[in-house]
């Protein structure tokens, strides 16, 4: 099984990307290592926040560490390992999940 890879922007390291709404700053990250026979790849899903100060949920997949539009498609071997990711990463669970909180 691939380990879940949770992170945190960390001050010194501000990421920002792009949404429909604006440029945003990256809060939280989990990342969840991916493959589909020879092809590796991981998902992400990022919480960011817009310069209004509004957050917003954002899903990606990634190859070679670089987001790519296209869908999103988590096994449910990997949306376990998400529920484990998000006990580390209060926040971006409260917005997945409004009613545990």
């Amino acid at each position: 099984m691939l380990p879940c890879v949770a992170t945190s922007a960390k001050a010194n390291e501000l990421v920002r990307v792009a949404t429909p709404w604006g440029r945003a700053t990256v809060v939280e990250q989990v990342t969840l290592p991916q493959r589909a026979a020879a092809k590796r790849f991981a998902s992400v899903v990022q919480l960011v926040e817009l310069e209004s100060g509004e957050r917003l949920v954002r899903f990606a997949y990634t190859t070679s560490g670089v987001a790519r539009r296209g869908p999103v498609t988590l096994r449910a071997r990997d949306l376990e390992r998400l529920r484990g990711a998000l006990g580390e990463h209060p926040a971006l669970a409260a917005l997945l999940d409004p009613g545990a909180a």
